[in-house]
């Protein structure tokens, strides 16, 4: 190891010792995704110091993990540093799913997380040179992977680059998938339904924004609440409004509406006004303790509040432990919301509906979206803006955009 090596491995050690004096009480703990915002379960934490020398200019693989997906899809998530070039190959007898990743190194320390119900039995590590082999054991033969069935995502919060491969079985009728999609199951090695929680901003004495023709956005989005509600219990989920009828709730209370109902996922709907009358098209915004934009900051200025997550038994843990507790949980909930945030944009593009210039995926210190939960705050629309004043309005357009709304919910993967 060279000198300027050394050094920067010394300057690693010291930093961490000087972190935290007891490593080995938070090594201990199991905390996954999704179970770290409550840290309960979920897998082992894995924190790794130092880098890998011999492949400093190389991709590396950080995690393997399964889910389910709405329509009874396999989701296989291969995670890595840095953006991953891969081909996928479709061996039979036995029955496999290999994918190749150039210029990779493997991890044996990366223990796949195996979600049960998929079509994945097991996944192993071939590295061959500079290519890694990421195999995958099926149950069953599969087809080629259609392009819109994957994905590579950029790294958000607490994960890096992911290529994300959604499939089923071969010959898998969808009727047959939506069906068994659809039952919702309890119980060891099954699931629960998925709970959503839905805002209507505003309300009562708040109108929110106004339109030139008088439409009042605490009317629309109450409209597209109790449509998007109706919706997502036909798909399947359990589904609660923080508001039904014209009333004024301040923000921590919509906030902990969500923390009540314990929701997998928590949905604010606006429609928002811009002093520029061209101005149109929706957006989709995650919670972040700095703006994405200047715009993004100047909509949630109104709304700034202290910090409302919280850790289970925070208080019983040192204060070192304490800080990265909450780091970690906040990254958590910052993948998770991008994650839908990100799928939802596809969604209301591929329906057809107007898209705010300059990025519609954003984030900012938003308030109402405070709370430890998944979440995300759609602006459908303009209402300062005349056409899509009418379209808000409309219930053809209402039931449009709750259609993509729907679409991004069935499409979010609530077990990975």
């Amino acid at each position: 190891m060279n000198k300027n090596a050394k050094k920067f491995a010394c300057g690693i050690v010291f930093c961490y010792n000087s972190r935290m004096s007891k490593p080995t009480e938070f090594s201990k703990m199991k905390i996954g995704r999704r179970s770290l915002i409550k840290i309960a379960g979920g897998g082992l934490l894995a924190i790794t110091f130092f880098p890998r020398i011999a492949f400093a200019s190389r991709n590396s693989l950080e995690s393997l993990r399964t889910g389910v997906q709405p329509g009874n899809r396999t989701r296989l998530v291969v995670e890595t540093s840095n953006r991953p070039t891969y081909s996928l190959s479709y061996p039979t007898n036995p029955a496999r799913l290999i994918v190749t990743l150039s210029n990779t190194a493997g991890r044996q320390s990366v223990k796949p997380a195996l979600a049960s119900n998929t079509l994945i039995k097991s996944l192993t590590q071939n590295q061959d040179g500079d290519r890694l082999q990421i195999v995958a054991a099926l149950d069953r033969p599969i087809n080629d992977i259609p392009k819109n069935q994957i994905m590579v995502l950029e790294p958000t919060g607490d994960t890096k680059f992911r290529l994300v491969l959604d499939f089923s079985a071969s010959g898998a009728s969808a009727g047959t998938a939506a069906a068994a999609a659809s039952q919702p199951k309890q119980g060891g090695g099954t699931r629960r339904k998925p709970i959503i929680v839905v805002d209507a901003g505003h309300g009562g004495r708040d109108p929110g924004a106004i339109g030139r023709s008088g439409t009042r956005e605490k009317d629309v989005v109450l409209a597209v609440a109790r449509k998007l509600r109706t919706r997502l219990e036909s798909s399947g989920f359990t589904v609660h409004l923080t508001r039904d009828r014209d009333v004024f709730l301040n923000l921590d209370t919509r906030a902990g509406i969500a923390e009540k109902r314990n929701a997998d996922l928590f949905l604010s709907l606006h429609a928002n006004a811009n002093p520029s009358r061209n101005m149109r098209g929706f957006s989709i915004y995650t919670l972040s303790k700095k703006a994405s934009d200047e715009e993004a900051q100047k909509l949630a200025d109104a709304e700034n509040a202290a910090d409302k997550i919280d850790v289970d038994g925070f208080a019983g843990f040192e204060k070192n432990v304490k800080k990265i507790l909450s780091d970690l949980q906040q990254s958590s909930l910052a993948a998770l919301s991008v994650e839908f945030a990100i799928g939802a944009q596809k969604s209301f593009k591929s329906s057809g509906i107007a898209e705010q210039p300059r990025g519609s995926v954003r984030s900012a210190p938003f308030a109402v979206l405070r709370c430890a939960v998944p979440s995300a705050l759609i602006e459908l629309g303009h209402l300062s803006h005349r056409e899509e004043e009418k379209l808000l309005a409309s219930g053809a357009h209402q039931d449009k955009l709750v259609t993509a709304i729907v679409r991004a919910v069935n499409d979010y993967n609530f077990e990975v």
